[in-house]
């Protein structure tokens, strides 16, 4: 929970005022808005990784492993194989070797990277970097899984899969997601919510609750009843540009 939640930096910049809002276990949660609106500051601040100026945040759990994050980019490290990147959150845990290795193994398998694990990051497609990212996030089970515009980079026909692949795993590991994007059509296809944010500073103008099944699909992307949530998500979204 958000409550009051601003950010100022050192140079005078606003980056944050007023943001509040509640997310509930379990739920799929997508902020939305232009560049520069403070979306990835937000998304820093929830995960303990920056500190508000203002205002106050209560997170599900005090210790770091209940949060993962999965960064834009994939950061990993370049010399080391799929597997070690993937152990790397567990390793600095204080696991035993077997153990992490174990987690990770499994981890990589559940994101589709089965039989990669002692690939390097540049021996894989942007995608398959992306998945080894998902599984480091993963692997210590967090409770809140935080995303900063993971596929943004990546080409619509990955993009789409990997859509599907994160839903998949959120049924199945019952983990609270909150997505940042600036895409319309991957919020509303992806969250229950979207949290559409203002800049200048940075804050919520509109909570749209979203409606779908809970298993979406091609079916639901093509759907009349998509389309219109589109609309009315791509209507707040320009209406708060132009605040």
């Amino acid at each position: 929970m958000l409550e009051g939640v601003g950010k100022r930096f050192a140079g005078g910049v606003q980056a944050l005022a007023g943001v509040g809002f509640s997310v509930s276990p379990g739920d799929f949660v997508a902020l939305l808005g232009p560049s520069g609106c403070g979306k990835s500051s937000l998304l820093r601040i929830i995960a303990a990784l920056a500190e508000p100026t203002e205002g106050s945040v209560v997170r599900p759990a005090s210790t770091g492993g209940e949060i993962g994050f999965v960064f834009q980019d994939p950061t990993l490290m370049p010399w080391a194989s799929a597997l070690a990147n993937v152990m790397l959150p567990l390793r600095l845990a204080g696991a035993r070797r077997e153990q992490a290795a174990a987690q990770a193994t499994a981890a990589l398998a559940a994101v589709g990277l089965a039989g990669f694990e002692r690939a390097r990051p540049r021996a894989l497609s942007g995608g398959m970097r992306m998945r080894a990212s998902f599984a480091r996030a993963l692997v210590t089970g967090p409770k809140l899984l935080l995303m900063d515009e993971p596929f943004a980079a990546l080409d619509e026909i990955t993009r789409f899969r990997l859509n599907d692949d994160l839903l998949a795993l959120w049924r199945e590991r019952h983990f609270t997601a909150l997505f940042v994007t600036h895409s319309v059509f991957e919020s509303v296809y992806l969250a229950q919510r979207v949290l559409v944010m203002a800049a200048r500073p940075g804050r919520i103008v509109a909570d749209i609750a979203i409606e779908g099944p809970r298993l979406r699909d091609a079916t639901f992307r093509t759907s009349p009843e998509y389309a219109a949530q589109c609309r009315a998500v791509s209507g707040a979204l320009a209406a708060a540009m132009a605040a």
